[in-house]
């Protein structure tokens, strides 16, 4: 199976990666000379392929006339497992900072939650396999790439999932709205941690709700009743990592 990733700062980061098979670059003519050449050596170094078309010619192969002049054709996405999301963090001798999406939907909203992840240094992602949508080249592309560096797993009942991870000792966050749920400024995130976010216009489901640790909410003042999914997760990550005191070095 292939798949097509475009635009360029998403095929920059695919390229740079090191998960992914990569099968083939495709350039558009005429493309400036420093841009061509950013992009033959990062192929290069990944022993990747590289072939020029024209304009019209690469909206056509990658479906997008928005491409930026370049397309890389991919293997499918690789996830992981959650023994290789824990074995980051010991990797990094750091404690666990994981982030779950419970049904999250949209492109736009999981591949932005997933690019504050990988800059948070997030050692891990997961997804429940079922009714939940796989991380495809527009969850790539929203992501600026970011999913290239992650481990994101696929497990088939998250309930199940956050109660290993609570038997590891790692502490389940989930965020909502409810009336229990404590604010912010009461929690201390600097603990090894796993932040359930959930479904945009639903929230948590009962069972994954009733299964955290606790829940927590953002502080608000203005008359809007709530944030945006992947904005108020993306504002806990950097809550979480702030906590931590910004530890951790790129990888």
């Amino acid at each position: 199976m292939s798949e097509i990733l475009t635009r360029r700062n998403t095929v920059l980061e695919a390229l740079r990666g090191s998960r992914r098979e990569l099968r083939l670059l495709w350039l558009q003519e005429g493309l400036d000379k420093k841009t061509h050449n950013a992009f033959v050596q990062a192929a290069r170094a990944r022993q990747v392929p590289v072939q020029t078309a024209s304009k019209q010619k690469l909206g056509q192969l990658a479906q997008d006339g928005r491409h930026q002049g370049v397309a890389l054709e991919v293997g499918a996405y690789p996830y992981s497992s959650m023994d290789e999301i824990l074995g980051v963090a010991e990797r990094r001798e750091e404690r666990p900072f994981l982030l779950l999406l419970d049904l999250l939907h949209g492109p736009q909203n999981i591949g932005s939650l997933l690019r504050t992840a990988e800059i948070c240094g997030v050692h891990g992602v997961v997804v429940q396999d079922r009714r939940a949508p796989e991380i495809t080249p527009a969850v790539v592309q929203y992501s600026s790439g970011a999913a290239e560096h992650l481990h994101i797993a696929q497990v088939t009942n998250l309930v199940s999932t956050m109660r290993q991870l609570q038997t590891a000792g790692i502490w389940v966050v989930g965020m909502d709205l409810a009336e229990d749920a404590r604010s912010l400024e009461e929690v201390d995130l600097d603990i090894p941690l796993a932040i359930v976010v959930g479904h945009e216009g639903d929230g948590l489901r009962r069972l994954v709700g009733k299964s955290c640790d606790y829940l927590l909410q953002l502080p608000m003042r203005g008359h809007v009743e709530s944030l945006n999914a992947a904005v108020a997760g993306s504002i806990l990550l950097y809550a979480a990592w702030q906590a931590r005191g910004f530890m951790g070095k790129r990888p």
